[in-house]
């Protein structure tokens, strides 16, 4: 497809959707279009090959998102902030959701000694930190494909210390018992792996695929099981 075509050609496939689904439900849009109550928080990088609700299973309206470049969390990004307020705080997500993924740029970028240039090697600061303190672990690894793998779930762990000794994080997880899960998806098998970083707390004793208790959000055709192995899986209905 001509880079010219592409923008026409999704503006029609818009329109081939939007038609399906009102045709398959016609309550879905009417539904969606009044109000929102997603059970998860996507945190994830602005890679386009990482779509969360597509990667999920999931359909409009199961998932809240935000993402960014190497999927960083600062705590002094107030837009990220002002997202995990209002999905926390107002929405009141179930679970907190941060995916890393291989084969991303940003991480790339902060191994490699060359500038990217203008904001964006600002914006890295965090990953080089990173990458510097983490130097003798990551110099020992030979594959710059693994490397990458290795520094993007570091990335993951750093995010996730920032969620959890974020406030209104803290008090969901003491008043609600919200879920924070670190996880990484592998763009070559399409797969979310849980690291097992995060929150361990309350599961309602739905079986896994494999008989293993485990929390479970709810989409429209799938449901995501977060299981207590530090697996998760999806389950069709």
């Amino acid at each position: 497809m001509a880079a010219e075509d592409a923008f026409a050609y999704a503006l029609s496939s818009n329109q081939a959707w939007a038609g399906y689904k009102g045709h398959q439900n016609p309550d879905f849009f009417p539904k969606l279009a009044s109000g929102q109550s997603p059970a998860i928080l996507w945190l994830g990088c602005s890679d386009s090959r990482c779509p969360e609700t597509t990667i999920l299973g999931l359909q409009p309206g199961d998932v809240f998102v935000h993402r960014n470049i190497a999927n960083i969390i600062s705590p002094t990004d107030i837009n990220t902030s002002a997202v995990i307020e209002y999905a926390v705080t107002h929405l009141k997500v179930k679970h907190v959701v941060l995916c890393g993924h291989s084969s991303c740029g940003g991480a790339a970028a902060a191994l490699s000694d060359v500038r990217v240039g203008g904001v964006l090697d600002t914006w890295l600061v965090p990953l080089k930190a990173i990458r510097n303190a983490n130097k003798e672990e990551l110099s020992s690894i030979t594959d710059d494909k693994l490397r990458g793998v290795r520094i993007a779930e570091l990335n993951v762990e750093a995010g996730i210390n920032v969620l959890m000794a974020n406030p209104a994080v803290q008090d969901a997880i003491a008043e609600r018992g919200l879920q924070v899960h670190g996880t990484f998806f592998d763009i070559g098998s399409g797969r979310i792996r849980d690291l097992g970083l995060g929150t361990k707390g309350g599961h309602n004793g739905i079986p896994g695929l494999n008989g293993d208790a485990g929390d479970v959000v709810r989409g429209k055709h799938a449901m995501l099981v977060f299981r207590t192995d530090g697996a998760g899986s999806m389950q069709a209905r």
